[in-house]
Parts: structure tokens; sequence; C-alpha cells
């Protein structure tokens, strides 16, 4: 797998509803389609997207292949304690990518 981007505050307010932008650069091969010479483009694509929020799960996603190449999720998360943000993406290969980020709440 190659990389991913996550955008997250650095600092919010105590129960302040912050916005979570993640966007992971994958393939989503489906299996159905046909390289320009005509060879089926072997199924690759991502399983499973979590977030955890200072060690609790906060936002999960089961991903199917339909969805396009490089998915892109925006989510809401209330701020409650400094703590770090840990964000893995899983694919049927068993390709791995983990992004961190930290939040500072005042």
């Amino acid at each position: 797998m190659a990389a991913a981007k996550v955008k997250v505050p650095e600092r919010a307010g105590k129960g302040e509803i912050i916005e979570i932008r993640v966007l992971a650069i994958h393939p989503m091969d489906s299996g159905f389609r046909f390289d320009n010479v005509g060879r089926p483009i072997p199924r690759h694509i991502i399983e499973t997207f979590t977030c955890q929020y200072a060690g609790k799960e906060v936002f999960a996603a089961r991903l199917h292949p339909a969805i396009s190449t490089n998915p892109y999720f925006v989510f809401h998360v209330v701020a409650t304690v400094s703590g770090e943000f840990v964000f893995t993406w899983i694919d049927d290969r068993g390709g791995v990518i983990t992004e961190r980020a930290r939040l500072e709440v005042a």
C-alpha cells in the first residue's frame, strides 16, 4: 500500500465538534477490469478503515469493490481529551497504512 493523508485540527475546545478528513492513496481494483492487452487486473482493495481517538474506536468502515480509487472519508468527532488519533487502513493483500495525528484539547 502506498500512503495516506489525514487532516485533524491541532487544537480544539473541550466538547467542540471537529472535522476529520482522511484520504488513502490506493488503486481499489475491483477485479472486474482489464488492462490494455485484455488481461484481468487482479482484485486489490482496502477492506477496512478504522480511527481510534485516545485509545477508543470512533469510526470504522468496511469497504467493497464498488469504492473508488483513493477512498476519502470526512467524519466528525467530539473533542473530549488531548490525545492521539490513529488511522488504520488494511487491504486484501495484507497491506497496512497507519497514520497518526495529535489533538490538544483546552
